[in-house]
């Protein structure tokens, strides 16, 4: 048996893995790890976006570690101040000596007889690669591509005359003063950028096939600035933490119990802002019920500030085609445009694009069942973070950090080297990772695991459960199986296929 280069081997130093790194050392100090970035720095999603207005739509306060408070006036952060809690966090607990940067992990194969990762890396600057061992993989890469955002083909884009551009790839020297922009979509990116373009531009027009709900909120949280003042820090970062999450799970259980009354609710609140003049029908009214697809939150009314200064304004129409000043919607009006930006969306993908193999043999996550919303069925020593998507991203990841150390620990105890949830057959009834309509999710769900409706195969979406079985409940639950010694010839685990 093997003895590997390093116990844990993350992938990511963003939000995810310098959460998992602390918590190593916190609940696992003995444990060896490194962490590999693609990037040039820390900060993963909150060091990739540079576009206006850049900001979250989670607070921090449940976006934040659970470890160490968010101390800003802001709850609802803007990009620089995240890329900042980010980075101190990784100079506080010591964690950037571990950072190999500019590294890509490829692929990864388990050795049954080894009891070992192998896993081939690439530096992005060089092309060289190199191979490392690992006895855990930890995937806190995120859950999206980096180097490519979703924008679909349009007609007639080569007849555009002026600037199309995505907001993940964003221009560091773009000059929008005075342009007439048109931002297309209708997701919490095109809400965060038409108002935070209007300080420059000379008009800028948010084109939506669809309306999204939309929910405005105040960026500064009062309550948790005056506990600050009055209570040790943690103390309070937790009570605002807990009255959020509680918040968050309350609103969510309520909308699904009665969608029309939320619907009405949300639809209020936006009609409340821009008056009763205002076409709410047309723009602003969703054809699908909250929560099916995520809720936008625009601080501080922003976005309705915008449109009733008559800086911004939004249409809802299809495209007919791209022109050479504009875009022609299929109602026959036209766009005037300097600059379009296309606020499409993500290429989501799963295990952060490794090519995962066990013995040699490809692992196809879409053919296998997710355990507990952290593991994979039948694949060994692996650990995927991915978040919430009716909450904070990091309410999970800490969770899904906490597991795995409590499983590395356990493994230690019972003298294992390997720990894997056992499925002896797959089961004719399954469901999509997520119960969720957007488009991003829908394009590729099939490349995503399988849930059941049973535990421990079933992926909620709740942070209390998530919490007792995660951080309460026993490791072994007869699903968990140990290996201690190299698998026999000819007993790797089957990787059981959906059908």
């Amino acid at each position: 048996m093997t003895k590997p280069d390093t116990d844990v081997l993350i992938i990511g130093a963003g939000l995810s893995g310098i959460g998992a790194a602390v918590h190593l050392q916190k609940l696992s100090p003995k444990k060896r790890y490194r962490i590999y970035e693609a990037r040039s720095a820390i900060g993963g999603t909150w060091d990739l976006f540079r576009y206006p207005g850049i900001r979250s739509d989670s607070d921090m306060h449940t976006l934040g570690f659970d470890f160490k408070p968010w101390t800003e006036a802001k709850a609802i952060a803007d990009g620089p101040s995240i890329r900042k809690y980010v980075n101190d966090t990784a100079d506080e607990y010591g964690v950037r000596q571990h950072i190999q940067f500019d590294t890509k992990i490829v692929a990864a194969n388990w050795s049954n007889a080894d009891q070992v990762w192998s896993v081939t890396s690439e530096n992005v600057k060089t092309g060289e690669r190199s191979v490392i061992t690992a006895r855990f993989l930890f995937m806190c890469g995120g859950y999206y591509r980096y180097d490519q955002g979703y924008k679909p083909e349009f007609p007639g884009e080569a007849a555009f005359k002026g600037q199309i551009l995505h907001p993940q790839h964003w221009p560091e020297s773009l000059d929008y003063s005075g342009k007439k922009v048109v931002v297309i979509g209708s997701g919490a990116t095109a809400m965060t950028l038409v108002p935070a373009m209007t300080d420059k531009a000379a008009h800028v027009t948010m084109l939506q096939r669809s309306p999204t709900y939309v929910v405005s909120r105040p960026a500064v949280d009062g309550a948790a600035n005056f506990l600050r003042k009055i209570l040790p820090g943690q103390w309070a970062y937790n009570i605002i933490r807990w009255r959020n999450v509680m918040f968050q799970q309350f609103f969510f259980g309520q909308t699904r119990k009665n969608p029309e009354k939320a619907r009405e609710r949300l639809l209020g609140m936006v009609r409340d802002e821009l008056g009763p003049e205002y076409d709410i029908a047309k723009h602003f009214t969703p054809s699908y019920n909250p929560w099916e697809q995520r809720l936008c939150l625009v601080p501080d009314a922003d976005l309705f500030t915008a449109l009733k200064s008559g800086k911004a304004s939004v249409e809802t129409d299809h495209i007919e085609r791209f022109t050479e000043t504009g875009i022609l919607l299929k109602s026959g009006k036209e766009l005037p445009a300097d600059i379009i930006v296309t606020a499409t969306g993500l290429n989501l993908i799963f295990m952060n694009g490794v090519n995962v193999s066990i013995d040699g043999a490809k692992v196809d996550p879409g053919k296998l069942l997710n355990y507990k919303g952290v593991m994979l069925s039948n694949v060994p020593n692996m650990a995927v973070t991915f978040g919430y998507t009716n909450a904070s991203w990091t309410l999970k990841a800490d969770l899904t950090s906490e597991y795995v150390c409590r499983l590395l620990n356990l493994m230690d105890e019972k003298g294992a080297t390997s720990a894997m949830p056992y499925l002896a057959h797959f089961p004719n009834q399954t469901e999509p990772f997520v119960d969720f309509s957007s488009g991003y999710f829908q394009r590729v769900m099939d490349q995503f695991p399988r849930q059941h409706t049973e535990a421990p195969w079933k992926l909620h979406q709740n942070y209390f459960t998530d919490r007792k079985n995660l951080r309460e409940l026993p490791i072994e639950d007869g699903v968990m199986q140990f290996s201690t010694a190299a698998a026999k010839a000819g007993s790797k685990p089957a990787l059981q296929a959906a059908e």
